[in-house]
């Protein structure tokens, strides 16, 4: 059965389905040697070139997740003396980071090859909600002033504008627990920021129905058959 080509790319696990419609816009793939066009559709029995790449559906999904340890990046290209994520699974699939962490945060990561889910778990339309504990270096502000400045919204600059997170409790410690419903890069340590304050620590400890638990650091595993059924159940 053949289905609409970005859909297609992203279920391959090359790139979102977001990227491959930029790609096919600026005639970067190929459909049988010939440029694909908006709107076209591809099966199995196609053969779809991006550069000199090959592109073909997997054959199964992958669903992992894992505890990522500060000083390890979220990226799949890899930098000379950099600690990177994909070197603590040794996989060879292609994967995509559903919700990155930056390098100085923490905890559940999750990585598949299912381009669908990884575009609803980090799109704001889908409204996947992520949480987090953060705790401050130097907290200057009242905790019930900052938690309704955030509810309110930052302006975090850089072109990203005003933000809000959806829940944020102040848990004592210097500690905020917080809910995300969108994902900007570096989002709560840039609000934090932007009130003169710093994060010290940041671990995400859910994304969607999918729970850290246990899981030890740099560790990772793949889903259960339950957890799959939960998180990629159609909202």
């Amino acid at each position: 059965m053949k289905i609409i080509l970005q859909k297609f790319i992203a279920e391959s696990g090359y790139c979102s389905r977001r990227k491959a419609e930029e790609l096919i816009k600026q005639g970067k793939i190929f459909v049988n040697g010939k440029i694909a066009r908006p709107g076209m559709k591809a099966g199995e029995k196609d053969e779809i070139k991006i550069g000199k790449e090959n592109i073909g559906l997997p054959k199964e999904k992958v669903y992992i997740k894992m505890n990522k340890p500060v000083g390890y990046t979220c990226t799949s290209r890899r930098f000379s003396g950099e600690k990177n994520i994909f070197s603590l699974i040794g996989r060879k699939e292609r994967l995509f980071i559903a919700g990155r962490l930056d390098k100085d945060s923490r905890g559940l990561i999750l990585l598949t090859n299912d381009g669908d889910l990884a575009q609803r778990i980090t799109h704001p339309r889908f409204g996947h909600e992520k949480k987090y504990i953060v705790k401050t270096k130097n907290q200057k502000l009242k905790t019930k002033d900052i938690e309704s400045v955030f509810k309110q919204g930052v302006d975090i600059g850089e072109g990203d504008g005003i933000v809000v997170v959806k829940k944020i409790k102040y848990i004592g410690d210097n500690k905020f627990e917080i809910i995300l419903a969108e994902g900007k890069k570096r989002q709560i340590r840039r609000m934090f920021k932007a009130m003169g304050m710093e994060v010290e620590d940041l671990i995400r400890f859910s994304i969607g129905s999918l729970e850290l638990g246990d899981l030890p650091e740099k560790q990772w595993r793949p889903l259960r058959k339950e957890e799959i059924k939960e998180l990629t159940k159609k909202q």
